[in-house]
């Protein structure tokens, strides 16, 4: 019986500890299943690949396995098609890509472009680039970003070698990098944005990178920490600050005016998620427990409410709208996951 066979709007699960980071899959054949990572104050974290069992309609956990540190950011391979192999990145102390099987994951290749020291600096998020899926982009608090080339090797038995080389690495802001994301525009494949301690987002071009362009900078100085770009037109893209209780909407045809401020949280913004389907439709969490979403078609007049809201039972951290399937939404608080009918 399919899901909407039986119309249950939300559906649940508890981890064992808190999550974090968390991102939905986009292959076809794998609809309904999420990484999670943990968040424990220590070395030994790990990451569960669950899974929505469409008869029982329970998740369940198919796979553990260990991470180093909390990892800052998780995501699949942008392969709607399911022509690659079925590959999990994750970030944290570095960048790791893993091969997930049926019954276990196992790491395909990990990236360190410190190769004269044993110190790392950690990286706060990274890209998956949906355009060519051999390109990744971190951020760092070393004030850098860097673009990785994935190379699938010599086929080994009969599996393919996973390996990775830095293509460029610049030094994108005056200090901590904390978001990267690639945007569609030109083709989009070269064009990425970054936010930063520094309180400003700018925009780089990998085949001009000698200048970059200011697109935001925060009126206070407050560090930007989250960025992301509208999924249908992408001339737009929001962004937030440290401890702030809105979301600033940006067009980067006109930078550092932003067209909306989306403002109704009562607690700080964690999360932003823009609508894979639609231009106008962008979803906002914070630790008010809310998860908000928008229409902002009047743009530039002001938007003054959310169009749906959604009470949790605990502080937001992430939330991220199912690209392949733009009817869910996911969010994570405590050690729970949901995933929500739109």
């Amino acid at each position: 019986m399919s899901l909407h066979g039986k119309r249950k709007e939300i559906y649940k699960y508890e981890a064992p500890w808190t999550v974090y980071a968390m991102n939905w899959s986009v292959r076809p054949d794998k609809r309904f299943r999420l990484a999670l990572g943990s968040f424990v104050e220590e070395y030994n974290n790990k990451v569960q690949l669950v899974g929505l069992d469409e008869e029982s309609s329970e998740f369940i956990c198919r796979n553990t396995f260990d991470h180093p540190y909390p990892t800052t950011k998780l995501m699949w391979i942008p392969d709607t098609k399911g022509v690659y192999p079925d590959l999990l990145a994750t970030s944290g102390d570095y960048l790791r890509v893993w091969r997930v099987g049926e019954t276990e994951t196992r790491l395909e290749c990990l990236l360190n472009n410190n190769k004269n020291s044993d110190f790392c600096a950690p990286l706060t998020s990274f890209d998956w680039n949906e355009v060519d899926p051999y390109l990744l982009g971190t951020s760092s608090i070393d004030t850098t970003c860097t673009i990785w080339g994935l190379e699938t090797g010599q086929v080994l038995g009969r599996v393919n070698l996973v390996s990775g080389h830095v293509k460029t690495q610049l030094i994108a802001h005056d200090k901590e990098v904390y978001d990267i994301a690639f945007s569609r525009a030109g083709g989009g494949r070269d064009m990425f944005a970054s936010v930063g301690a520094d309180g400003s987002g700018r925009m780089f071009d990998l085949r001009h990178l000698e200048h970059s362009t200011i697109i935001y900078e925060d009126p206070q100085h407050h560090p930007l920490l989250r960025l992301c770009w509208n999924k249908q037109d992408p001339n737009y893209l929001a962004t937030m600050a440290m401890d702030g209780m809105e979301v600033v909407i940006l067009d980067v045809r006109v930078p550092c005016t932003p067209v909306a401020r989306l403002n109704n949280h009562r607690a700080c913004v964690n999360g932003i998620a823009w609508a894979p389907h639609s231009s106008c439709h962008i979803c906002t969490a914070a630790d008010d427990h809310q998860a908000l979403i928008w229409d902002i078609q009047q743009m530039p007049r002001a938007i003054e409410d959310p169009i749906l809201a959604y009470t949790a039972e605990g502080e937001i951290n992430n939330v991220q709208w199912a690209s392949t399937q733009p009817d869910w939404i996911a969010i994570c608080y405590n050690n729970c996951l949901e995933i929500l009918r739109v």
